[in-house]
């Protein structure tokens, strides 16, 4: 049979440990014996980072602004353990964080859902994507331990010398301060990712703050929402039938419950790290869960919602088998490629991927599968196979279909 032919490349990052290893095993067995593949490599792996001064992630993801379609492997964020362990120059910043800046990228993280592996809410027919703001709020604050009695104040002094000031606190004796902020212009780029995504999976969107009580933040991202939907995407929506809806985060977190799933609810940066962590939790693992960034301008990067599963890598390179599961590495290769073929109109990339996810849930569905989903499934029949033997038994899968 011949082999599918792409005429763009996809950007190709490698990464660490296990999932690096998986990486390969995928391409040998999954893509390259039905794909020509055509990619820019770049190896992202810690060492190649350090040699490179991180260049290598900054050229990645100008590579990915080129071609519009990446897929990325799990890397390392070095800690000061990391550090001494590869014998590195500095802890370099996380190569997500660069790449996601980078890109002014939002984050759409879904379960895959396979039959034997039954989410927790049992409502849950379809899945849920939850679309995270990747910038600001908790994650860029500023903290002060206050030592005793004394006042609090917010202040914001302006380019031409304006000064706004508001009182915080009268401080009795001690206690604690944080500031958060974020940037119209990266909450405007969420917005317009989220609605972007949303036609191109024809999905209803939901976006929820807690605007009764942050009245001016909160109250500024569902302004901004609510002004970008109305001046740019009502009538997309409403020709492709889908809905635009805003609630309160509360509210949201009751309607989820009660839902069928199939819909985006995109959420600020804690919330959506928060709640992609219940809903993924709630669906059986990390490793069944796909992972996308997307950019306002519609460049997209695709990966594992995971890490590189380090206890893993020792052991294998002891020499022990391992039971990786790499379901979500595998569909980060197939949205990298549907997203490939769907730009370029090749109906091979997209007739691949469809069927290489078929192959994947039908061959858990018979019962062949990692050990972390051995441990999870109701199905009783299930077989534990390492990680090559499991990655083998899918193509076995794909060529039997």
């Amino acid at each position: 049979m011949s082999k599918v032919q792409m005429t763009t490349p996809i950007v190709e990052m490698d990464g660490d440990e296990m999932t690096r290893i998986l990486w390969k095993m995928i391409k040998d067995e999954l893509i390259c014996p039905y794909i020509d593949l055509k990619s820019e490599y770049y190896d992202l792996g810690l060492k190649h980072r350090d040699e490179t001064d991180d260049q290598v992630t900054v050229d990645s993801a100008n590579a990915t602004k080129k071609y519009g379609v990446a897929v990325k492997c799990a890397t390392i964020t070095p800690n000061a353990a990391r550090v001494e362990e590869y014998d590195l120059k500095q802890m370099w910043k996380s190569p997500n964080g660069t790449i996601r800046a980078m890109l002014d990228g939002t984050v759409f993280r879904a379960p895959i859902l396979v039959k034997g592996i039954e989410p927790n809410v049992k409502t849950w027919e379809k899945p849920i994507t939850l679309a995270r703001h990747a910038y600001g709020d908790v994650y860029k604050n500023v903290e002060i331990a206050v030592p005793g009695a004394g006042k609090a104040e917010l202040v914001f002094t302006g380019a031409d010398g304006t000064k706004i000031t508001q009182t915080i606190q009268e401080f009795d004796g001690p206690g604690i301060i944080q500031g958060i902020h974020n940037k119209d212009a990266s909450i405007k780029s969420f917005a317009k990712a989220c609605f972007e995504y949303a036609l191109s999976t024809k999905q209803d969107l939901w976006f929820a703050t807690k605007d009764t009580i942050s009245k001016t933040y909160d109250a500024r991202f569902r302004e901004i929402f609510d002004t970008t939907f109305e001046s740019e995407y009502k009538s997309k929506f409403d020709d492709m039938g889908i809905e635009y809806f805003y609630t309160l985060i509360d509210d949201a977190v009751a309607r989820v419950m009660k839902s069928k799933g199939g819909f985006i609810w995109a959420c600020k940066n804690y919330d959506g790290d928060v709640m992609s962590d219940m809903v993924s939790s709630a669906c059986g693992s990390l490793a069944m869960m796909t992972s996308v960034l997307v950019s306002p301008d519609g460049i997209y990067e695709y990966e594992a919602a995971h890490g590189t599963v380090q206890r893993h890598y020792y052991k294998y390179l002891k020499g022990e088998e391992t039971s990786t599961n790499p379901v979500a590495t595998i569909f980060a290769w197939t949205g990298a490629m549907r997203k490939r073929g769907e730009l370029d109109g090749i109906n091979g990339l997209i007739e691949w991927a469809d069927k290489m996810e078929k192959a994947t849930l039908s061959t858990i569905e018979n019962g062949e599968m990692t050990g972390d989903l051995v441990l999870i499934t109701s199905n009783k029949d299930a077989k534990k196979l390492n990680s090559e033997d499991f990655i083998k038994a899918i193509r076995r899968t794909y060529d039997n279909m």
